[in-house]
């Protein structure tokens, strides 16, 4: 019989036998689905841009979109989250995600394709946020968090390693219009699913940061706007407009957040070192994980003239280790910060293997590389998932889920940008070799931050 408790998160729910390993599967489902729809263009762009007639351009936005809207909104649906329900915002970005996904199943343009995308990425960051959030509150702190969050964290190499396999088979069997109806059905099943969870919210509900929402998503929005339309030029007026808008609102943002009594984001956080391995992690992960590594098969395409699919399963390498080791990572029994560290300084000899990749060299060595740096990035994740629930009040968890995942996103919507901006001074192929070497430095110095921030007793 159920029986009536009151978690971590703050409020009375129904918590039966099990539901904890219910909210784990379909949290977990969830963010597999969100990350398989985020990397679903890689090898259907050509595709895509052909049903819709796009230009350069519209196909950069065509990639990006989603990320715009995730790094726009993944604070925000945090924040809102814990405040008016964790379940509630979860069934809601379920919902919008399977609409979203019907628009870009039917779209005829690329404007109205391109929307969706952004739509989507709405709707992903209530999932990921408020899924996480679900997840902190179901396990308290100790072993079985660590195990929880390690699986959510796996998900996300899941996800990368099956969208660009799944959307490329399914277009190469019939049509790219495809992948998103597979996208709508499995929104729709999270819808249902996510209506049996039970609901946990803080147990001091804070009034909407109206100010900060406004400001913070605009910003952010203005930033992988500017970010977005910088790799067809930087010089260009729109791009400079852009980046001012973004460092005004983003500044209004922090004055906003620094006068009202209860903020979205309280700057306070700043101080916790743990808070700030966290955020500064997430950020580092982004820049010199996920960014330079989404962009590698497209280097293969061009270079070495292998097929989309191909390279989605060259890549899978690094994806699928990093999906098993996240899985796996509870079993070293480290600290947050220290697996945070080992697993940056895995992903920097990952990458320094991969130095020459755009070249006919021997196919072991580039097998190791991807290898070496799919272990740390399975570290990483696993330790990112487990540091943001960690480094925030218990009521605060998923506000503390976009924060983390905030940084990730624009982290790695910055990082694809400067491989594209290095490979096109410097050339494709010896430009990937300087984009990789610069990735490694950026991850053996997150290492180093890492561990020296878990020196700090508040660290802890």
């Amino acid at each position: 019989m159920a029986q009536t408790a009151i978690g971590t998160g703050g409020t009375v729910t129904e918590s039966p036998e099990g539901r904890g390993t219910t909210t784990l599967v379909v949290v977990c489902a969830a963010t597999l689905l969100v990350l398989m729809n985020y990397t679903a263009p890689m090898t259907t762009l050509p595709e895509i841009s052909a049903g819709l007639g796009t230009g350069a351009t519209g196909q950069t936005w065509i990639l990006n979109g989603i990320a715009l809207g995730l790094a726009a909104l993944l604070l925000v649906a945090g924040s809102l989250a814990d405040d008016y329900g964790r379940k509630r915002v979860f069934v809601v970005g379920a919902g919008v995600l399977a609409v979203a996904s019907v628009v870009c199943a039917v779209a005829t343009g690329t404007f109205v394709f391109v929307a969706a995308r952004v739509v989507q990425g709405t709707a992903s960051a209530a999932l990921l946020a408020a899924g996480l959030g679900l997840i902190g509150h179901a396990f308290p702190a100790g072993a079985e968090r660590v195990r929880a969050t390690g699986l959510w964290g796996a998900m996300i190499g899941l996800g990368i390693a099956l969208g660009p396999v799944v959307t490329g088979l399914v277009a190469e069997a019939g049509s790219w219009r495809a992948g998103y109806w597979i996208f709508v059905g499995g929104a729709a099943a999270i819808v249902l699913a996510g209506l049996r969870l039970p609901e946990s919210r803080a147990a001091r509900t804070r009034r909407l940061d109206v100010g900060g929402v406004v400001t913070l998503g605009l910003g952010l929005a203005a930033l992988l706007g500017a970010v977005t339309e910088g790799r067809a030029g930087w010089a260009r007026p729109q791009v400079t407009l852009l980046f001012a808008a973004a460092a005004l609102l983003i500044a209004a943002f922090v004055a906003v957040e620094w006068r009202i009594a209860q903020p979205m984001l309280d700057l306070a956080l700043f101080r916790r070192p743990l808070f700030l391995t966290a955020t500064g992690g997430a950020l580092v992960t982004g820049l010199t994980v996920i960014g330079p590594m989404s962009y590698l098969p497209t280097v293969l395409q061009h270079t070495l003239k292998q097929s989309p699919l191909t390279s989605a399963g060259v890549f899978s390498i690094w994806s699928g280790a990093s999906f098993v080791t996240a899985l796996q990572a509870r079993r070293l029994r480290m600290r947050g910060d220290h697996q945070l560290a080992l697993g940056l300084a895995l992903a920097a000899a990952g990458n320094v293997a991969l130095l020459g990749l755009a070249t006919h060299r021997p196919w072991p060595q580039t097998a190791a590389g991807l290898l070496v740096a799919g272990l740390g990035s399975g570290l990483v994740n696993a330790a990112l998932a487990r540091l943001a629930v960690e480094s925030v009040p218990a009521d605060r968890v998923s506000m503390g889920s976009g924060a983390n995942n905030t940084a990730r996103y624009i982290g790695s919507s910055l990082g694809v940008a400067i491989v594209v901006a290095i490979t096109g001074a410097a050339g494709l192929v010896h430009g990937t070799d300087i984009a990789i070497a610069t990735a490694a430095g950026g991850a053996a110095l997150g290492a180093a931050a890492a561990l020296l921030s878990g020196r700090t007793p508040a660290a802890r």
